[in-house]
């Protein structure tokens, strides 16, 4: 999941704890979150926006998918006048803050990386949400010199 430091950074994750990953407007990353996503599954935190674009640390599912609140808000960017509560069209879960990496690991040094060369994120760079399979989460843990938690 990537998001811009300077609107949710991972010390803001790490200063909250929980935190409703609002705001998604993608239809194949909303599903990834309603259809995917389990509590209690490790999610990579990237950083985006930021040269170099890196990967920060992990947090985790705390939540079922639930409606995202800001669909339903006239002041908010995220309001969807199309949506309604009885008929919401996005969705949300809650993350839990896991570590923040000693060493970040950079997009570069995916792309450098033959163990990442099929790894989501290189192909599908616009998505804010793309799946990761173990041998890349176990692969990113090294490069960070960081255990799984």
């Amino acid at each position: 999941m990537k998001s811009e430091p300077d609107a949710f950074s991972i010390d803001d994750l790490k200063e909250v704890g929980t935190e409703p990953w609002d705001g998604i407007r993608n239809y194949e990353a909303r599903n990834f979150m309603k259809d995917d996503m389990e509590i209690g599954d490790g999610i990579l935190f990237y950083h985006s926006s930021v040269r170099p674009p890196v990967i920060v640390g992990t947090m985790e599912v705390a939540s079922e998918p639930y409606p995202d609140p800001t669909q339903f808000d006239p002041d908010s960017k995220y309001f969807d006048e199309k949506s309604s509560e009885e008929d919401p069209t996005w969705e949300l879960v809650d993350v839990k803050f896991v570590q923040k990496f000693d060493e970040p690991v950079t997009r570069d040094a995916i792309k450098n990386e033959p163990a990442l060369e099929d790894m989501t994120l290189l192909k599908r760079f616009r998505l804010s949400i793309t799946p990761v399979t173990e041998e890349e989460w176990l692969k990113i843990h090294e490069m960070a010199g960081a255990k799984p938690k």
